[in-house]
């Protein structure tokens, strides 16, 4: 259900501001609106002006205490015995101390950032020639000694895996050119050739066609490959140690002021949550005082509770407003629902939470989609395992899907007693009800045909009608009276339907059907006005009717719209079918398991063949039933009567 909201305006003297957010707004669950805006009626009002001084400080506050934090988490990770207790917040810093403290550990932090900073670039720069020279460790020669040949021209670089060959062939007629294979990856070969100087011009276009790819070595390299590797590496780590130490000293500096940066944080905070309640608030001057007004919106029960709270604040008082057309904002919604099916409420949620005119359809949804999900997938033991699993799994990590499962899985429990099904075995439990691969109808016109399946079609059908009960409703608590009326799920597309499904059940049970001319009456006329709708809605509001595109595109149009809608009713109702397929593919996926395992004929049969069946079905079977009942939820049923496009209450604290 959607809890009852209340539009309430407080008012009193400006200075009282910060007492009224701290004793009441932190007291009760209010959704603050932007008061200038909000109260369009109200004259001689401006808003705040003043700026959040406190805004520059959070982020560093924060990052402060997160440091302070980290370090007391590091030392009990460490087993430290006893860590130094730092001053406890005593609650007696002014917001201006608060400032102070923050401003002298973020000088500590800028030191370090700073020192880290430089360190960082260095160990960048570092880490970037230890790349750069990494590939050609095979290569035992001093690095520095080849940056300082004069009369051979040398090329570091890579050429792609499949020229290497070429590569080799050219070598070979080639005597001025030696390359030096240095490592080969999956995809490159890395080398180094080398060439004198008055044929480097020709070598390079040579390798250049070869798709040589050069890279340029600087010249600070000392040794060997090997050896300028090992002493990067050594560098690199050292730069390291020397960034986690800055680190460190940073924690110990700021820990030993832990206590009073962890209350200056808390300060800060309340102070700039004052502020932004005040950038929400409007202020008014009357008899040389200044007023303050701030507008929102609480439950019902809750508006009460203040109201009577505030006739004992002399300085104080609230109004409440209840006409929609002095205010702008429309009300949030909040759902209050059993904690039973408090679960299913995701699922709303994904589709969007409902508007507050609407009504919260959660309660529809859980009995649908568990009495659905338990008919499509009855089977008592592969249930209790759904219902177990998902319990355990929702007490312990409070998981909504887990207990969606759950409940699901009570119901698929119930279903397979009345199938008589307990893990695919069809012959230890007696049906209740009935096999879905055995039973069968006899219908008029149509013959024999699965129980199942006229069982979930009928069912459909009434679904169906009930969802169009609902769009009336909502939309009549919408006073969208045009669409309660005309609309293809409206009281038109209601009498349409429901005469249909009359229809066919005389005619399957052989009863009389009602006379022609009440059938023409009953199929006829609501057709005619659903074709109507948009000017009977536009008569019904008191405005001139008139066909923008003409009289005759208006028929054609129409025409094919109710042939839309006929087929979109025939459809829909179909789509209920794959409720019965489901039931019968479950038995028979149980039934290849059951003679994969040698079981079918009552025999013992292996049993690993069975568990191992009995889990694949349950998870594959149970994952794609769920999609299938969710998308009889949004399509079948919510695309009738559900907008979804309501926002939720969001309280200031």
């Amino acid at each position: 259900m959607i809890e009852k909201m209340e539009f309430l305006s407080i008012i009193g003297p400006r200075d009282q501001l910060d007492r009224v957010t701290e004793k009441y707004l932190g007291k009760y669950e209010i959704q603050l609106e932007n008061t200038v805006g909000e109260l369009k009626n109200l004259k001689n009002i401006v808003p705040n002006s003043e700026s959040n001084p406190y805004r520059e400080w959070i982020g560093k506050a924060q990052e402060a205490a997160s440091i302070v934090t980290g370090a007391k988490d590091a030392a009990q990770t460490k087993g430290a015995s006893q860590i130094r207790k730092t001053d406890a917040p005593s609650g007696t810093l002014s917001p201006e101390e608060a400032v102070e403290a923050v401003r002298a550990a973020d000088a500590l932090m800028e030191e370090s950032r700073r020192n880290k900073t430089k360190l960082q670039a260095e160990l960048k720069k570092k880490q970037g020639l230890l790349e750069a020279i990494r590939p050609y460790l095979e290569l035992h020669f001093e690095i520095s000694r080849i940056l300082h040949f004069k009369y051979v021209r040398f090329r570091f670089g890579r050429l792609p895996l499949g020229y290497y060959q070429k590569l080799k062939e050219y070598l070979q007629e080639d005597d001025c050119t030696i390359f030096e294979k240095c490592r080969v990856d999956e995809s490159y070969v890395w080398g180094i050739y080398f060439v004198p100087a008055s044929e480097a011009k020709k070598a390079d276009a040579i390798y250049a066609s070869m798709h040589f790819e050069r890279f340029f070595i600087e010249d600070v390299y000392q040794g060997t490959v090997d050896e300028a590797c090992r002493t990067l590496e050594a560098e690199i780590e050292e730069l390291k140690r020397q960034e986690k130490a800055l680190d460190d000293d940073l924690a110990a500096a700021l820990q030993k002021d832990g206590g009073r940066l962890l209350e200056a944080k808390d300060v800060i905070e309340k102070q700039s949550a004052r502020f932004d309640v005040r950038k929400l608030a409007a202020f008014t001057r009357s008899k040389k005082e200044t007023f303050f007004i701030l507008c929102g919106w609480m439950t019902k029960k809750d508006a009460a509770r203040l109201g009577k709270e505030l006739e004992a604040d002399p300085e104080l008082f609230v109004t409440l407003e209840e006409n929609p057309d002095r205010r702008i904002s429309t009300p949030p919604t909040r759902l209050k629902n059993p904690a039973l099916i408090r679960p299913f409420e995701m699922f709303v949620r994904m589709y969007g939470l409902p508007n507050y005119n609407e009504f919260d359809p959660t309660l529809f949804v859980a009995l649908t989609y568990s009495i659905i999900f338990g008919a499509m997938f009855g089977d008592v033991g592969q249930g209790l395992c759904l219902a177990l699993g998902g319990f355990l799994l929702y007490r312990f990590k409070k998981i909504n899907l887990a207990a969606i499962i759950s409940c699901c899985g009570i119901f698929s429990t119930i279903f397979g007693f009345l199938y008589g099904s307990v893990f695919g075995f069809e012959d230890v439990l007696p049906a209740l009800w009935l096999r879905p691969t055995e039973a069968m109808t006899t219908l008029p016109f149509i013959g024999r045909l699965n129980t199942v399946f006229v069982v979930t079609i009928a069912i459909g059908m009434g679904l169906i009608l009930l969802t169009m009960i609902f769009s009336i409703v909502n939309a009549v608590r919408s006073k969208e009276y045009g669409k309660a009326l005309f609309d293809t799920n409206g009281v038109a597309g209601l009498v349409f339907y429901g005469a249909v499904v009359l229809v066919v059940v005389l005619f399957m049970t052989g009863n009389p059907l009602p006379a022609a001319v009440a059938l023409v009456i009953l199929f006829v006329v609501p057709l005619l006005v659903i074709a109507c709708k948009e000017p009977l809605t536009q008569i019904l509001e008191k405005k001139k009717a008139h066909l923008e595109e003409g009289p005759v595109m208006f028929v054609v149009q129409s025409f094919f719209e109710l042939f839309e809608v006929c087929l979109s009713y025939f459809s829909n109702t179909l789509s209920f079918v794959r409720i019965g397929a489901f039931a019968v593919s479950h038995a028979a996926m149980m039934g290849v398991v059951l003679m994969l395992a040698g079981a079918e004929n009552g025999g013992t049969g292996n049993l690993i063949v069975i568990v191992l069946g009995n889990l694949i079905v349950c998870g594959m079977e149970g994952l794609v039933v769920g999609i299938q009942v969710l998308r009889l939820e949004y399509y079948e049923f919510f695309s009738r009567f559900y907008k979804g496009d309501g926002r939720e209450f969001k309280p200031y604290m």
